[in-house]
């Protein structure tokens, strides 16, 4: 039984994306384990846990669906679908392994954008396309002139 559940821990540790070779840079064990955080009461009766995932599912399926309908309009659109996601997370490995996913893809992001050769490289293109915008917008001026929306005559 124990080299069986050994097995599922070694596919779930492999579908994280870690490395087997030993390459590892998180210790695994600060990880939480895959798998329901329901309280053990609910996980011993399968249909109250049944009822509960699908409570899970659904209060997730509205937050990540608010957060998709924030995502035109003014709000934190990403913010909530995550949130959503967090919520799933509580009941479905799917979604655990998702979030571990965007976890250290955003961890790997801010550690590159931290580079100084990048940093310097972002402030070059930055500078360059504020003074290329800040040229057009020079030229439209002494060519238009500024004209308040309120003030156009027809």
């Amino acid at each position: 039984m124990k080299a069986e559940s050994d097995e599922r821990d070694g596919v779930a540790q492999s579908a994280t994306g870690t490395p087997a070779t030993g390459d590892v840079t998180q210790d695994a064990t600060t990880e939480r384990p895959l798998g329901s955080r329901a309280p053990a009461y609910i996980k011993a009766r399968r249909p109250l846990h049944i009822s509960w995932q699908v409570g899970v599912f659904l209060i997730g399926l509205a937050v990540v669906v608010v957060g998709i309908i924030m995502l035109p309009l003014p709000g934190p659109g990403w913010f909530v679908i995550f949130a959503g996601m967090a919520i799933w997370a509580t009941e479905f490995v799917w979604a655990q392994l998702v979030l571990r996913w965007t976890k250290r893809k955003v961890t790997e992001a801010a550690q590159r954008a931290l580079d100084p050769k990048v940093r310097r490289r972002n402030i070059i293109l930055t500078t360059a396309g504020l003074i290329i915008a800040g040229a057009l917008i020079a030229v439209y001026v002494w060519k238009f002139g500024i004209v308040m929306p309120w003030k156009i005559d027809r």
